[in-house]
């Protein structure tokens, strides 16, 4: 990544979704929000954060509902990870990842990129950036041909378009997953109420059929802390990073 590129990261706001439950996890959650599990020895979220501020990226809104307050108590402002962090607080009823981005709308300008806050992702992301750019699209969805082989594949990706999205009903031309960077922004959510519920999948359907969203193919694998196999491998990987930095 170039320094222009690290630079126009700066004035690109990230949504992190971790309003979530997270029953998978439980007991492990029924007490502390999933993003602030511990990974190699710091909550999850910081690791996600810091990921975030190396590629160039200095304002962060983090979503949040379940325990949202804990989260916030333990990150704070930001500032010392580098970053200008909000909070959208879902309120009495949890959105979903659908409805908390939409309430989070007016603390994310006119494009942003949105990022699930159980997974870790070595993207290139001023790459994915500048794919949006010129696309020329509304949204973009980014792509990892998967096989099956870290969750269930939900894109049917072929000549560089997605040619169907769907979460529920796959079929066997779906061999891509949505790897869970996407850039957006504000006006594809005109088609939803505020304050009600929906998942963001839902959306996504909606504008892969609509022909308004784009795509990059991705080639690094995605890392989630959403069951205690995913966690326990991110710890192992994070981990094995801190000793190749020290030595």
């Amino acid at each position: 990544m170039n320094a222009r590129t690290r630079d126009s990261l700066a004035d690109v706001p990230v949504a992190i979704l971790a309003g979530g439950l997270a029953t998978r996890l439980r007991p492990a959650t029924e007490k502390i929000p999933k993003a602030l599990l511990s990974v190699a020895d710091e909550p999850f979220l910081v690791h996600q954060l810091r990921l975030l501020r190396s590629e160039g990226f200095r304002k962060v809104v983090l979503c949040v509902g379940y325990l949202g307050e804990m989260i916030e108590a333990t990150i704070g402002d930001g500032k010392r990870l580098g970053l200008k962090i909000d909070y959208s607080f879902d309120g009495p009823t949890l959105l979903g990842t659908g409805g908390a981005l939409k309430r989070a709308l007016p603390e994310l300008g006119k494009r942003f990129l949105v990022i699930y806050g159980d997974s870790y992702m070595p993207a290139d992301y001023g790459a994915i950036v500048e794919a949006f750019v010129q696309s020329g699209k509304p949204a973009l969805m980014t792509v990892l041909e998967n096989e099956g082989r870290w969750d269930a594949s939900n894109v049917w990706f072929e000549k560089g378009k997605i040619q169907r999205y769907d979460k529920r009903l796959r079929t066997p031309e779906m061999r891509h997953i949505d790897y869970g960077i996407s850039v957006l922004t504000p006006g594809v959510f005109a088609g939803f109420p505020e304050n009600v519920p929906f998942d963001l999948a839902d959306l996504y359907s909606r504008l892969v059929s609509d022909q308004q969203m784009a795509a990059y193919e991705v080639n690094q694998r995605f890392y989630e802390i959403g069951s205690a196999e995913g966690l326990a491998e991110l710890d192992s990987l994070l981990r094995n990073k801190k000793v190749s930095l020290s030595t």
